[in-house]
């Protein structure tokens, strides 16, 4: 039906609820996240403006044109929330709980005059506003969070799906070694090395979560057995391919808008067993180290 704008601490748009309540049966919404650095009140930080634009930029990909949105479609409802997120990390951290818990009171409302539960996807800072929202939204209102370089620890995200929305909810970690120094970061700079990343996926397994590590072949190629070809290839340091690398949006917009057609049990079926482990991809390789010693 449409993509629209929304930013913590301001009134919802009217005609929010008016197009929640007009949505055709099966239809979805999705709730899309931007993470650090970015800012509705300032026009070159602007997320509406980049990422969760309806329309693409030139070397910017548009999240509502890539899972399917368009500005007046009949696809669905897709809403952009924007939070403030500029500053220090620490502070940002700190008002990506405070948006969360706003966001899941407006998630809570969607899927009330809906009749549907809500899909949310955040990079970052965003996944950390994400699992927040799904903590204090209302039970059976998410339905899936697509998590996407999640800058937010295990034991925040373990009392998150302990809250009563979190065991029907279904999550999937999207990770990369790639994003290795971006989890060590976040450790060190707000826990002192006390605190685990998700990059490394929960301390504990859970039914309803699944670890995506899409730097990894063998992830890859179980991906494209499940009709999700996705761009080869790995970097040093990225935290940003989880949107950028080509083919994954494919998977994310069937995860989010045809759930039925991607249960989770399938995708783990499919997956490896576990990913691999932290800083694996700065480390030579066998074969590497064979034409060395050779």
């Amino acid at each position: 039906m449409a993509v629209l704008a929304v930013n913590a601490g301001e009134p919802i748009p009217c005609e929010t609820w008016r197009l929640a309540e007009a949505l055709p049966q099966g239809a979805p919404i999705v709730v899309m996240l931007h993470g650090y650095r970015y800012s509705p009140r300032s026009a070159p930080h602007d997320p509406h403006r980049h990422i969760l634009s309806p329309e693409a930029l030139p070397g910017v990909p548009s999240w509502p044109q890539a899972l399917g949105f368009s500005a007046r479609g009949s696809e669905g409802l897709a809403i952009g929330f924007g939070w403030e997120a500029r500053g220090s990390l620490r502070s940002a951290y700190a008002r990506a709980g405070q948006a969360g818990a706003a966001l899941g009171d407006l998630v809570s409302e969607l899927s009330a005059r809906s009749g549907r539960p809500v899909g949310l996807i955040g990079h970052s800072l965003g996944g950390r506003v994400a699992l927040q929202a799904m903590a204090a939204a209302r039970t059976g209102s998410v339905g899936r969070v697509i998590l996407l370089n999640a800058a937010e620890f295990q034991d925040a995200a373990a009392a998150a799906l302990d809250q009563p929305a979190g065991p029907p909810t279904e999550i999937l970690n999207v990770t990369a070694r790639e994003n290795d120094p971006f989890d060590f970061a976040l450790e060190q700079l707000l826990a002192r090395g006390r605190r685990r990343a998700l990059g490394c996926g929960l301390a504990q397994a859970r039914t309803n979560w699944v670890d995506l590590q899409i730097d990894h072949a063998a992830t890859l190629d179980a991906l494209a057995e499940l009709g999700f070809p996705t761009e080869r290839g790995a970097r040093l340091m990225s935290h940003w391919t989880p949107y950028l690398r080509a083919g994954l949006f494919d998977l994310y917009r069937t995860a989010l808008c045809h759930p039925w057609a991607l249960p989770l049990g399938l995708l783990r079926l499919h997956l490896p067993e576990r990913p691999q482990p932290r800083w694996s991809g700065l480390l030579p390789r066998p074969a590497a180290l064979g034409l060395l010693r050779a």
